[in-house]
This record gives structure tokens, sequence and C-alpha cells, in this order.
């Protein structure tokens, strides 16, 4: 393994908490694939800055509700903010700046910011509760936050104390998309347009993305700068295909890394453009395809199956290509999709430690249930408990190896368990079928992935049990047709207190107060005693046979 070249950071967080380099996969980075890059490297610089060198200025690049921007639009506006960040803000290379916001112009610009002047993003999810983001700044250490001005009130909540409930030390929130005094654009309009970017190293930490671990406390998951342009490199060259005239659309928060990508790293990587919707629930997202003629859709096999019946005859008559990620691509929905649109979906599997997809196939090698094959770039397997093949057509752990790789942020036992023998051990069950094709079985931890997001039992199940008229609860994920699966709470109530539909309701709405909406249990069973181990650990998979 090659010596790292001298880091471009300042603060020095990120690298101290790494993982021991002997726990890190194995990283291959194939040259052939074009996956060589320089040993210092700012992917602000390649992505955005460069772009606009090459002639892309005055091209579109984000389309919105009322407007649009060029690349020379983002670029200013970006060097504004970084200005900002640096000068006003106190901002050094490697400090960190927690991100929030809907997907719109401005949280990207603050994304690019916060790169250029060599920091490290930590993207939120629009909907986390001020609990959440209070746990995502402890463990990244973060004093600053940028949010859009209409979710400052959960993001200030969350900023200005720590999980022990003491004030948060030089904690700071600046809001966006305001006319306030204080706000960002104020700062902005002070600042000039022009910054040079930090000479940071390729291996500089660029952001942290945090997972919904099964724990129910999310892993904040490292990537360095090379890592943001090697994503942009595998996948949609090799798979996707996309062109500069394309026009990206789709649903995923920015703070998911398949929305990072899908709407921001891969079209600017190529000089094309996207659409950007604060609101993309599946009728938006079918009237936004069709009012700025995007080509290309990234969302969850969930909103394909929603937009079927909102196609009528007017169709989708742009869309050329369709991504589905987040999780498994029914054959039905597959099939119906065609048949309505003449498009062959592309499936795809990624990770938040992986960064983006890892196996997918090209729309006319699709196989319906079928994930697909490694992308080039990539090596994939499927392994037994000792880390050996398993015999073709038997169930086992999907390994995988690539130029992206887990490194968890300051959390040693979590990385043993998943990088083994240099591979990547994601936590699914697959099989290979007769044509060297990966086909997804199921989970083999406790996350519930529901219309495409990932929700940890175990942290549904600690919010639940914090109400007083329960004393024990078990959640799990049970199957759904509409949603793939949805949670589901069995719950124990303290003597006193009466099971029923207005009970089911009550808890209900104490989780979507105390934590993200999407994370309610649909379904409230009452029951007199949960499934225990005999040293007391509850069976979640006597629950989940239950469920199903």
């Amino acid at each position: 393994m090659t010596a790292r070249v001298p880091s471009g950071h300042v603060d020095t967080f990120c690298r101290d908490r790494l993982p021991p380099r002997v726990l890190w996969p194995e990283m291959r980075y194939d040259r052939a694939a074009g996956l060589a890059y320089p040993p210092r490297l700012n992917c602000a610089t390649e992505l955005l800055d460069a772009m606009v060198a090459k002639g892309h200025g005055d091209d579109p690049l984000f389309h919105f509700p009322g407007g649009v921007w060029t690349y020379g639009d983002l670029l200013e506006r970006a060097n504004r903010i970084a200005n900002v960040l640096v000068t006003d803000l106190g901002l050094v290379p490697g400090g960190r700046v927690l991100l929030r916001g809907p997907n719109n112009p401005m949280m990207v610009a603050c994304w690019f910011a916060v790169l250029k002047a060599g920091g490290v993003v930590v993207c939120t999810m629009p909907l986390l509760r001020p609990r959440e983001i209070c746990y995502t700044a402890d463990r990244a250490a973060i004093s600053l936050a940028l949010t859009d001005a209409r979710l400052e009130g959960d993001c200030r909540a969350g900023m200005e104390r720590t999980g022990t409930g003491a004030a948060r030390a030089n904690a700071r929130v600046v809001c966006f998309n305001s006319d306030a005094a204080d706000s960002l654009e104020s700062l902005m309009r002070r600042r000039p347009p022009t910054f040079r970017n930090v000479d940071t190293a390729a291996d500089d930490v660029a952001l942290i993305a945090f997972t919904s671990g099964t724990t129910g406390k999310g892993k904040g998951t490292m990537h360095f700068h090379r890592d943001v342009l090697a994503i942009c490199d595998c996948f949609p060259p090799h798979i996707l295909e996309p062109g500069p005239d394309d026009v990206f659309c789709g649903s995923p928060p920015l703070a998911f890394t398949f929305g990072l990508g899908g709407l921001v790293l891969f079209p600017m990587r190529i000089g094309a453009s996207a659409v950007l919707l604060e609101q993309a629930a599946p009728p938006h997202l079918l009237q936004g395809i069709r009012d700025f003629g995007a080509t290309i859709s990234f969302t969850a096999p969930t909103a394909y199956r929603a937009m079927l019946p909102l196609l009528g005859t007017e169709g989708v008559p742009t869309l050329r290509k369709c991504v589905s990620a987040g999780e498994t691509l029914p054959a039905s929905t597959f099939e119906a999709w065609e048949r309505a649109t003449g498009i062959r979906i592309i499936d795809g599997i990624g990770s938040t430690e992986m960064l983006h997809i890892f196996i997918s196939a090209r729309p006319a090698e699709m196989k319906p249930g079928a994930t697909g094959k490694p992308v080039p770039g990539y090596d994939a397997r499927v392994v037994d408990e000792d880390g050996h093949d398993v015999a073709q057509g038997a169930i086992g752990r999907l390994a995988v190896r690539g130029p992206t790789g887990c490194r968890y942020l300051d959390d040693v036992e979590r990385q043993r368990a998943y990088v083994q023998n240099g591979w990547n051990i994601t936590g699914d069950s697959y099989v290979i079928d007769a044509d060297g094709y990966f086909v997804y079985q199921a989970r083999t931890d406790d996350m519930i992935i529901s219309s495409g997001h990932n929700i940890a039992g175990p942290e549904v199940e600690s919010v639940i049990l914090e109400h007083p008229a329960v004393a024990e609860c078990g959640v799990v994920g049970v199957p759904d047709e509409e949603r793939g699966q949805v949670v589901k709470a069995f719950v124990v109530l303290r003597e006193g207190h009466e099971p029923g539909p207005a009970m089911a309701k009550e808890l209900q709405d104490h989780v979507k107060r105390e934590i993200a909406p999407h994370k309610y249990p649909r379904q409230v069973e009452f029951v007199t005693a949960l499934p225990r181990t005999a040293t007391g650990k509850l069976q979640r998979f006597v629950l989940r046979e239950e469920g199903a």
C-alpha cells in the first residue's frame, strides 16, 4: 500500500478517526476503466471549476420550479459561500459543516462551497428531528450548520445542545433561502465571486454520510475526494451511458448518496443538467419529468409503481432511461413499467458505505427479478460465514470491493464486521444464477426498507419505549405490496392502559414527533408478551414470521 501524500486538512478530526489501515477494504483503481486519479485532488474543482473552464459556464445545470441556474451561476454562488465560510464563519480545512435542506440549488451551492474551502460535508435528511440532528452533530463534532430557513427550528434545536443536554460549544446556525439581515445570502453579497480552492489530497475526507444503522444509531461513513469522482466514472459511463443533452430528475434527497450521485454528481461530470424538486412524491415527480422534459429518472421501485396509474394517455414522452435503487425491484414492477412506457428500468444495489451503485446492468441486459452483475471497476462474490464462495444458486452473503469502500467514523468494532479479508460485507443475502446474475434474497440484519427508506427497527423501538404506556416493544418490517415493507410494532402495554385504535394512534403520533415521520409504525399490534431467548434477547425473527 502506498504512503499517503500530505493532507490538506488543518483540522485533523476525520483523519484521526479513520479506522486503522489494516481494517480498510482492498481498494482497486483500474486505470483501464479510467479510475486513476492524481494524489492531490479537490473534487469540487473537477466537477465545477473545470467544467466552467471547459466552456460550460453558460450551459443550464439546475432546472427548478421558477428558474434555472447555469454552471456559471453555481460557481459564482459556491465561491461567495466559500468566502463566507472562511472569512465570516471561521471554517478551516477539515472542519465539518452540517447541511440541511430540500433539493434546491442553494443546497448544492453550499455543498460545493464546503468542499472548495477544504471542509467536510455532512448532509442530513430534511425529515430528521432535533434528536437525530443532535446525534449527527455529536458523532461528527459539528458546530456549524447551514440550513434552509424553512427548517431552521429543528436545526437550531438539534445544534444548540449535545446528547448529554450540555450546550454545544461555539454552535452556529446560518440560514439560506432567506432575506434576513444575518442570512447566508446577506453575507454572500459582501464577499467576492472568486475563490481559490483548498489544495486537498485525493484521500482527504470530503463527506461523511450517515446510514440508518441496525442498532438505531446511524453510522458515519467517510468518503474521500477521490471516491466522489470514482462513482461518477463507474456506474454512469458503463451502465447508464448518459450524454450532455440528458436532463436528470428524481426523488431521493441529496443527503441520500443515491440522490447526490443521480441528481448532482453524475450530470455535472458530463456537462448535463438536472431537475431539482423540493416536493418529489410520485405525482410531483411525474409532473416534474413532464414539465422539464427530463430524460433520466432516479427513484425507488415504490415510486415507479405509484406513477403507473398516473401515466394516462400523456405518458412520459421525453423519458428514455430509469434507475431504481433503495430497495429490491420486483419483477412485476419492472414488467409493468416496460409495458406502460417501453422503458426497461435499470436496477441497482449500492450502500452508504460504498457510496453508490456497484451491481447493475444495462437496460438491454436487465433480467426481471435480478439486480445485475458487478459494475465495471467492482468485483462481487457470494460467500459463506467463513468468507468462502458458496455454490452457484446457494444463498450467501454479498461481498464487494472496488474503488470505493467502507471506512466508518471512529467505530472499529463495526469496521471489523463490515470489512472482512479486504471485502465489504454489505449485509445483503444473494444468490448467483446460472447466467452470472446476482439475485437479491433478503437483508441479513434488522434493517427495514420501506419505500426506499432505510429504517432501523431498534431505533423505532427505543422511541416507543419512551411512552409511559409501553412496557415492552419489538419493531420489525413486514411485507407490503405498495411499499415493499412497512414498519410494524408489537407492543406490550403497562397495567392500566387499554389497547385499541386510540392507543395505536397515540403511539404513532409519538413516534412522528420524536423522529422522522416516515419511520412511524404503520401497523401496531398489542400483545401480552414478546418472544425472547433464554438469555432475554428479543427474537425479532419470530416477530417477522408472525407479521408475514
